[in-house]
């Protein structure tokens, strides 16, 4: 098999990009793949480009070297280019929601293994207007955060830089709610909230059971939206939604749907963000794209 190995040499601890090597010429070694395309990216849109402009000659897979917002652009790149290409992700970030859920392997043994059994399933896609995610969308408080922290902190700290700047942004917040109207088959309502999250896996910004009832290829997104409340209120949601245990607290309203359209009545604009990437202002409407992708995952059982 021939690879298109797309890689964000700032994402995570810079050790881990050596492992790219190791993963590459383990492949070859072992006649998994004869040859390698490596495209390391040096800046925003980079790898958008080299999943986009892909020919279907060129490679029997695609690989995704990086953290969340890395993964985002090559699927854009695939949706744009209408590619059917499988992609295998390598989670070298500090976070990595979708690889988290789905148990993706991040050691070189496993990884090798997982691509010599090409095993794939097909997941779905959420879609934000023009704008693809493949894991969460979403408007309000601290959402910003990931494309505020800048990657050399991100490298260095970890998830650290996330509570870190966290903490700071709700100082300077001061817990604005916003008055959105959301309108589905299923719910609308107007209402002032603080964080509204639209999930394709359970997996969100290091909450590991944030959507409980998500999957990947339900064709449905999950929508959760946190109600306005002050500081001593949330806290306790927060410790819930660690443990997992927030779906029944009457300050969150959570729900699956296949399309959504949320729009602010406020004045002030509210910007999306889509995989850790920041995107357009509301109103959006949020569609699902059911088995859009094939994706490269562990053998099961």
């Amino acid at each position: 098999m021939k690879a298109r190995i797309i890689i964000n040499p700032s994402a995570g601890r810079q050790l881990l990009q050596k492992q790219v090597d190791r993963i590459i010429d383990r492949l070859i070694e072992e006649k998994t793949i004869r040859h390698a395309d490596v495209i390391r990216t040096q800046g925003a849109g980079d790898a958008y480009q080299a999943a986009r402009y892909l020919k279907s000659w060129e490679a029997d897979f695609v690989m995704a070297v990086g953290g969340d917002g890395t993964v985002n652009e090559v699927v854009n790149g695939l949706m744009d280019g209408h590619h059917q290409t499988p992609l295998a992700i390598l989670p070298a970030g500090t976070v990595n929601d979708f690889a988290h859920a789905l148990r993706l392997p991040r050691d070189t043994q496993s990884f090798c293994a997982m691509i010599r059994r090409f095993q794939t399933i097909p997941v779905d896609v959420g879609q934000a207007g023009e704008r693809f995610f493949l894991n969460v969308a979403a408007g309000g408080m601290l959402t910003d955060v990931a494309y505020k922290v800048p990657s050399e902190a991100k490298t260095v700290l970890g998830k650290m830089a996330y509570l870190i700047s966290g903490a700071m942004d709700l100082q300077v917040q001061k817990f604005r709610p916003i008055h959105l109207r959301l309108e589905s088959d299923e719910r609308t309502f107007e209402e002032e909230v603080l964080l509204f999250i639209i999930s394709n896996s359970s997996s969100v910004g290091g909450f590991r059971v944030l959507a409980p009832q998500a999957s990947v290829n339900d064709g449905r997104l999950d929508v959760l939206v946190i109600h306005k409340q002050n500081l001593f209120e949330l806290m306790p949601v927060l410790i819930q939604m660690v443990n997992g245990d927030h779906i029944s607290n009457n300050r969150i309203s959570y729900f699956q749907t296949s399309r959504i359209t949320i729009s602010c009545l406020d004045q002030c604009p509210v910007p999306l963000d889509l995989d850790g990437e920041q995107g357009q202002n509301l109103p959006v409407t949020f569609d699902v794209r059911p088995s859009a992708l094939r994706l490269i995952v562990p053998a099961v059982g």
